[in-house]
């Protein structure tokens, strides 16, 4: 929380406090846009949280940023303040008073959002695209010498489309020293680079050096996995991912983009004159008294260059293996495959579906002192005491291949491989687990059975599947219900249809009504949905025939397989997660 700053005594002190009524104002404003229909109570909640990240923006000015329509916004605005609100055409002529904007000039107008319309007798309309211009306006009657002026409000971007043909716009300007007021420099520690630029001054500046500490520091907080910083064509965007899904944090300054780039890349040991090219790169740091390591990349987008840092959390992948979410005979049997003493495991799902974390957790399972376990991994995410680690690296020739080769003269018992790329790795990954070793690994396909027919596709013998792989576990991640506003509701009788189809039925369930701790969205935390092929004698069989997946899938169905969607809907029911989450992360069954 950003302290507020001491203010000087005055005559209008105990008048006119701008952030205390600006504080005010935006609750009551999003109470009153909730009850219109306008956005919802995690839109609101969303965006008065990067109003106190982004000090001198308003609610209302935040939330057309996350996709609100400005127009809905301003009409109860207006209809709360109770003053006219107009829409302004700029290609209609007189749309605008162009002597007024002329002796104000433009670069008034654009700074304070201010467009005079049109005189109405004696008086000048003015629009406005907040309702507390009050000083703005006298500003305005002072400096036309107009005897009265009428007040109405405009949407910005009305306002802005005619300055902008005027002088071509510029983004807001914020007070970068007061929304950083509570980061200090040394909060976040990094091994300094030797890189020099022209842009090191700016990115070494106190304001930046600050506000990328401020942006690591929150995200750890919030929990977040990623923060994604954004350029537009005329903002920046900051946000969080928490929990999958993505949140806005704050909008800096758009001129403080370069600089912050720069001192990303400076972190990193990236170039920071290269911004044609996608660059990736690490930073070791510690936040919080908390060794991170964040994995970085840029990429050159129309408007910049985008930045996203990934956060790497040792005490986030130290999760047991029985808190991952695994019901009670799916946990035994995976266990009981980790256990073997050789034999292929897969693991698959999209990219941050918890592969890495479930792998992980099954190494901590085991007996790490009488155990030789290895792993081969692009890159190293996490630090695993009493395993070794092997990073590859491709531009020398360290591929999986090269690696899993070498370490097989190592004598180990366990192999841990990032992922079967290609013909070469999965070749050598069967002649492992065909000569005494447990191999694990991971593919990217959407579920379990589709991992048999993608070895087959890269070009492996379905003999050879058959008789090295053991097990197949695919899984997905959805937020689980926030266990402090969790409530009961009456089932709909069309999700009702939905879980009898998958065999589970229930006459209410549990959902989140949304609470402080969890940001208003009724989620906290995040659980694993699973499903688990083990192949038997007669799967051995089909596979050597090579099926095709949609036959395969409905044979593993038939002989026992409990699907993604049949798991979530069993835990929908349990009360620990929703309806919609499960139809989020998983496909419609044929």
């Amino acid at each position: 929380m950003r302290k507020n700053k001491k203010r000087a005594a005055g005559p209008l002190s105990d008048l006119f406090v701008p952030d205390a009524q600006a504080q005010v104002q935006g609750s009551d404003l999003g109470t009153r846009l909730m009850n219109a229909g306008v956005i919802s109570t995690e839109m609101v909640m969303s965006a008065q949280r990067v109003m106190k990240q982004t000090p001198g923006r308003s609610l209302g000015d935040i939330l057309v940023d996350m996709g609100a329509d400005e127009a809905d916004i301003l009409k109860v605005v207006a209809e709360f303040s109770r003053l006219p609100f107009e829409r302004v055409d700029g290609n209609a002529p007189d749309a605008y008073d162009a002597k007024a904007v002329h002796r104000l000039t433009p670069k008034f107008c654009q700074t304070n959002r201010v467009l005079p319309l049109r005189r109405d007798g004696a008086r000048l309309v003015v629009g406005t695209a907040s309702p507390d211009d009050v000083f703005v306006l006298d500003d305005i009657k002072r400096q036309l010498g107009v005897a009265s002026i009428k007040h109405v409000l405009v949407p910005a971007t009305d306002i802005r489309s005619i300055i902008d043909t005027l002088t071509g716009g510029e983004a807001e300007d914020y007070d970068v020293e007061e929304m950083l007021v509570d980061v200090d420099e040394d909060d976040v520690e990094f091994k300094a680079s030797e890189i020099e630029d022209a842009d090191a001054k700016d990115a070494d500046s106190s304001p930046v050096v600050r506000l990328v500490n401020h942006l690591i520091q929150s995200a750890l907080k919030e929990g977040a996995s990623d923060i994604h910083v954004e350029p537009g064509e005329k903002d920046l965007k900051i946000r969080f991912r928490i929990d999958g899904i993505l949140f806005d944090f704050m909008n800096p300054p758009r001129k403080m983009h370069a600089a912050m780039i720069s001192r990303i890349k400076i972190m990193a040991n990236l170039d920071i004159a290269e911004r044609r090219l996608p660059q990736d790169g690490r930073i070791r740091a510690k936040v919080l008294g908390r060794a991170l390591d964040l994995r970085i990349s840029t990429v050159p987008t129309a408007h910049g260059e985008k930045a996203v840092m990934r956060i790497l959390d040792n005490q986030s992948i130290n999760v047991p293996l029985d808190d991952l979410g695994f019901s009670a005979e799916t946990l035994k049997d995976w266990k009981s495959q980790i256990a073997q003493p050789h034999g292929i495991i897969l693991v698959t799902g999209p990219t941050g579906s918890g592969k890495t974390t479930t792998l992980y957790a099954s190494l901590s399972q085991m007996d790490r002192r009488k155990l030789n376990i290895t792993t081969v991994e692009d890159p190293v995410e996490y630090s695993l005491s009493g395993v070794t680690q092997i990073q590859t690296h491709e531009r020398i020739g360290m591929n999986f291949a090269t690696a899993l080769r070498a370490l097989l003269r190592q004598d180990p018992d366990v192999i841990m491989l990032g992922e079967i790329r290609d013909l070469e790795t999965a070749t050598i990954a069967i002649q492992a687990s065909l000569t005494g070793h447990l191999v694990l690994s991971t593919l990217h396909t959407n579920d379990a059975p589709s991992s048999i027919t993608r070895l087959i596709n890269i070009g492996t013998e379905p003999f050879l599947i058959g008789a090295a792989v053991r097990a197949v576990l695919a899984q997905r991640l959805v937020r689980k219900i926030c266990p402090k506003c969790e409530a009961s509701v009456k089932v709909d009788p069309e999700v009702a249809q939905l879980l009898n189809k998958h065999g589970v039925s229930a006459s209410k369930l549990t959902q989140g009504t949304g609470c402080q701790r969890c940001r208003e969205t009724g989620y906290s935390g995040r659980l694993g949905l699973y499903e688990m092929l083990i192949l038997d004698d007669h799967i051995r069989d089909v596979i050597a025939r090579n099926p095709n997946v949609t036959e395969f899938r409905s044979l593993c169905v038939e002989r026992g397989m409990s699907t993604l969607r049949a798991d979530g809907f069993q835990k929908v029911v349990e009360g620990r997660t929703t309806v919609e989450e499960v139809l989020r992360v998983t496909e419609t069954e044929r």
